[in-house]
């Protein structure tokens, strides 16, 4: 039995009420982001004031006791990790309030279009039963849509950024027990510190591209795509190719569907695929925009492998699936057990 579709007057409510509390959310953001960033320009000013100390020293050993050489060294490895601490928490900081910030207009957006939905229903007693329930359904679909995105987010925070700065802070410990014991199983130690702190700042830096690249809006489609492709050969060591056609100016969120598109067919191959080779295809010079991604890989049953992934509806191609239908899209899967897989994407620009 199908669940009741909500009520609009309920679900732009329901929005309005969400919409609040993110505004009160997005308050909490500025100030720590005011905060982390008056931290930053503290920590600056300290690292120039024992960049100068250090200097001193360096002139004048012979006038310097060791302890003191030793603390103005470890205050100088001190602000260094706490510095990049704070600007890699800046980044997450500004990263959630940009997201925030289209999230709340998607919020805006779903408001409106129930409300919207709610005065039309009013003005008809009779008919129109069928249309005004696929209205609803879209509404729900982008509802619980964005509530997945959000739980994604959620989890990619904590398996990713944030064990990996806890990780970093126990090895800071470590380090700081070990310079009065042992100064050279010290000096080794900070050395990985240094190496898994570069490493850290690295996957913070992916996990942000991932979840929105900059490049996006600064510099478009396509060299956004040629970015991730060249990341994506690089990191997975799959022979990865992409090939476009046309240069069409496209609205802003079907160039964000095209990319999460083709970064989600890729994703898929990367963990599944066991490819050796990817070719990308992008067509731009016709409505429908046509994306086609294809591989060399150990293929699969396609009607099984949907019908489960439609059936957990969490996964990331019924996700897929469910963002193209909202686009009026459509998606073709081409594939057999060790015959690799060809996945074709036609994507309206209307």
């Amino acid at each position: 039995m199908p669940a009741p579709i909500p009520d609009p007057i309920q679900i732009a409510e329901e929005a309005e009420k969400e919409r609040a509390q993110l505004e009160s959310e997005a308050r909490e953001i500025d100030v720590l982001i005011k905060q982390t960033t008056g931290e930053i320009d503290k920590l600056q000013q300290r690292q120039s004031d024992i960049a100068l100390r250090l200097r001193q020293l360096d002139a004048n050993l012979e006038s310097y006791s060791r302890e003191d050489i030793k603390q103005a060294y470890l205050s100088a490895q001190d602000v260094q990790l706490r510095l990049l601490m704070m600007r890699s928490q800046l980044e997450q900081l500004q990263n959630k309030q940009r997201m925030m910030q289209r999230y709340r207009a998607q919020l805006d957006r779903v408001s409106l279009v129930a409300r919207q939905l709610a005065e039309a229903s009013a003005s008809v007693l009779l008919g129109n039963d069928h249309a005004r329930s696929i209205d609803q359904q879209s509404i729900v679909q982008i509802i619980e849509a964005q509530e997945l995105e959000r739980q994604h987010l959620s989890r990619q925070m904590h398996d990713g950024p944030a064990q990996s700065l806890t990780n970093l802070i126990l090895q800071a410990e470590i380090v700081e027990r070990l310079f009065d014991a042992d100064p050279n199983k010290a000096r080794t130690e900070l050395a990985n510190l240094k190496a898994a702190a570069n490493a850290t700042f690295q996957r913070i830096r992916d996990f942000i591209f991932d979840l929105r690249p900059m490049m996006l809006d600064d510099l478009g489609l396509i060299p956004t795509l040629k970015r991730y492709v060249q990341t994506f050969e690089t990191k997975h060591h799959i022979a990865t190719h992409l090939t476009t056609q046309g240069e069409t100016a496209l609205p802003s969120h079907i160039e964000v569907a095209i990319f999460r598109t083709v970064q989600e067919l890729m994703n898929n191959v990367a963990r599944h695929a066991h490819a050796s080779r990817v070719q990308v295809a992008l067509d731009l010079q016709d409505d429908p925009v046509i994306i086609t991604v294809e591989d060399d890989g150990s293929g699969f049953d396609v009607e099984s492998v949907l019908a489960a992934a439609r059936q957990r509806g969490s996964s990331g191609l019924a996700n897929l699936e469910k963002r193209l239908q909202m686009l009026h899209g459509k998606i073709q899967f081409q594939s057999s057990t060790g015959r690799g897989t060809k996945v074709r994407v036609e994507l309206p620009l209307a």
